[in-house]
């Protein structure tokens, strides 16, 4: 693949992947920093990706590794007595983003790539590097989780 192929191949996924890392952090400057270093990281590396076919997916993995470090840097430097004062400001009050947010770490990677950044089953198997079963698996345990989370707040 050459950069040309690599810039054009970006251009057409980078919508995807800014809602992904916007899912993940919540805020518009985290997601753009995040994304800029996973098309970074991509860049660096693109040439040595065996199966091209898998770009999408391979890029997104990326992007969700960076969001993870992300996630551990602002624990790091938030403190969590701060963190109550400060939720109102980075994040919005929807009940489904703090319902998503509050899901185990395996069900929320399923839910923000399939729903939130439009993935296929297969494509969110590859990307998780597990079987597609189990995808369905957990996209079915969440969706349940969510709807009794959801009802709760509706009462």
């Amino acid at each position: 693949m050459t950069d040309e192929e690599f810039a054009a191949r970006i251009q057409v996924l980078r919508g995807k992947l800014y809602k992904t890392a916007m899912v993940y952090l919540g805020s518009h400057a985290l997601a753009l920093d995040v994304l800029d270093e996973a098309v970074y990281k991509a860049l660096r590396g693109h040439k040595r990706l065996r199966e091209p076919e898998y770009f999408d997916t391979w890029v997104t993995r990326i992007l969700i590794n960076e969001c993870y470090n992300e996630l551990r840097r602002q624990k790091r430097i938030c403190p969590l007595e701060e963190l109550p004062e400060t939720a109102v400001e980075r994040f919005d009050a929807l009940p489904l983003k703090e319902a998503v947010g509050r899901l185990p770490k395996e069900l929320k990677d399923v839910v923000i790539l399939r729903y939130f950044g439009g993935f296929t089953l297969a494509e969110t198997a590859r990307m998780l590097n597990i079987p597609q079963g189990t995808v369905a698996t957990r996209q079915r345990r969440a969706l349940n989780l969510l709807r009794l989370q959801l009802e709760e707040v509706a009462k």
